[in-house]
């Protein structure tokens, strides 16, 4: 026997018994941003390489190292999207949503990275990504962090701390990259092979190392914040009022930063330590360059993605998973005059009740056996079918999680229980 084929390393199938939890996720992300009045926008997975190129950096690692990236039958060089905003901006580039135009974006979906697989890290994995254009000051940005503190009450999470930081100008991020490039010249030496490989393609990359042995070099680096202009420190200091006045807790983190060039003034990240390594639920920031980079007028832009994957571990740690849901009714049904009744009677019960689901017990067996699967299912209700009650036009109603009497009922008399029942 030939063996069986499986996934890729590190992109996983969402099995049956999971994918109640991505569509309670789901479904809170697009409650919530709609409320806030974010439009869901869909992109391709698929994109040409040359839009990653131009937005994240021919020299960075995502693109020389991580992308999927392949020939088409035209030639044509094309990505597996490794992020959302470079596609979200095309879009609005080449449909002209952008121009003197202010716009609350949202999208949802996989996106794609050839990493050492690990947990909370995988070769697929799925964002929530959030992009605002035409809002130049720190109020859009404290909206979006707002949205988000609103998001983690929503899903019962409460071990999620913010950072912020600012970037400030690119010019004023310039001359700093020159101090930063001396000060770590000077102690090459000290730089693990990581930092050294950084050290001309994204030195302030350097600055959120994780490596022990370097810690006290990047505390005595200088900092950002003593180089940036008043209007700068103005943007910071507006952002942090307009939070305070929000009620949102939040710490400094001047070791916070985006390697990008198109990155400006504000960044923030929501950051957990029940995850272990992979502690980032949600990241962001401004990006005004970005849409000058791919060839449009210069816009303001801000927005942030949240991975899934980290969303839901986190929430099962925390406990915050919902139940699983189970149908309202299991109908068994008992012979061959029963399923011929049984399928007839659950669209009639479908069409009368909506909102209810029924699941039939296709498939026969015995009495007992379809009992069984009805108490599998977690169904509160069974609904039994066979040649008594086929024969005297009736339905058991027997319940399964409460001690109630079972009793017969005809048609007419069974949709209007079913319906006291299940309304409170």
């Amino acid at each position: 026997m030939a063996k069986h084929i499986q996934a890729v390393r590190g992109m996983h199938d969402i099995l049956p018994d999971r994918t109640p939890y991505w569509q309670h996720l789901e479904s809170v992300v697009r409650r919530l941003l709609e409320s806030y009045g974010y439009q869901e926008i869909r992109m391709p997975i698929v994109e040409r390489t040359e839009l990653f190129k131009r937005s994240i950096g021919e020299v960075t690692d995502i693109v020389e190292k991580e992308m999927y990236t392949f020939e088409d039958r035209s030639g044509d060089s094309l990505s597996l999207r490794p992020e959302g905003t470079a596609g979200c901006v095309r879009a609005g580039l080449e449909h002209g949503l952008l121009h003197n135009r202010q716009q609350r974006f949202w999208y949802a979906g996989p996106m794609f990275r050839h990493e050492r697989p690990q947990k909370g890290r995988y070769r697929q994995f799925h964002q929530v990504g959030v992009e605002t254009f035409g809002f130049p000051g720190a109020d859009i940005e404290a909206e979006l962090i707002l949205l988000c503190a609103r998001l983690w009450r929503e899903l019962g999470l409460d071990d999620v701390r913010l950072e912020i930081n600012t970037l400030g100008t690119s010019e004023e991020r310039a001359a700093y990259r020159e101090l930063l490039v001396a000060y770590l010249r000077d102690n090459y030496d000290a730089l693990d092979d990581d930092s050294r490989r950084r050290l001309e393609s994204n030195p302030l990359r350097i600055l959120d190392t994780k490596n022990p042995e370097m810690q006290s070099l990047v505390e005595e680096a200088p900092r950002l914040m003593a180089h940036l202009g008043e209007e700068s420190r103005a943007h910071f200091d507006r952002l942090q009022e307009l939070l305070e006045a929000g009620g949102v807790s939040f710490t400094v983190n001047p070791r916070l930063v985006r390697g990008l060039d198109y990155y400006s003034h504000t960044v923030f990240e929501w950051v957990t330590d029940r995850l272990g390594a992979q502690g980032t639920v949600c990241a962001g920031g401004r990006y005004d360059g970005l849409v000058t980079q791919l060839g449009g007028r210069p816009t303001p832009a801000t927005g942030f993605a949240m991975g899934m994957e980290r969303l839901l571990a986190l929430m099962e740690e925390s406990g915050s998973l919902p139940a699983p849901p189970a149908p309202h009714l299991y109908l068994a049904m008992v012979g061959a005059a029963a399923e011929r009744r049984g399928l007839v009677l659950a669209e009639r019960l479908r069409e009368a009740l909506p909102g209810i689901s029924l699941v039939t017990g296709c498939g026969g067996g015995s009495f007992k056996s379809q009992m069984k699967r009805a108490d599998r299912s977690g169904a509160a209700l069974a609904l039994i079918l066979g040649d008594d009650e086929v024969a005297a036009g009736q339905v058991t109603v027997k319940a399964l999680r409460d001690r109630m009497e079972q009793q017969r009922l005809d048609e007419p008399a069974l949709v209007g229980y079913l319906r006291g029942f299940f309304t409170p």
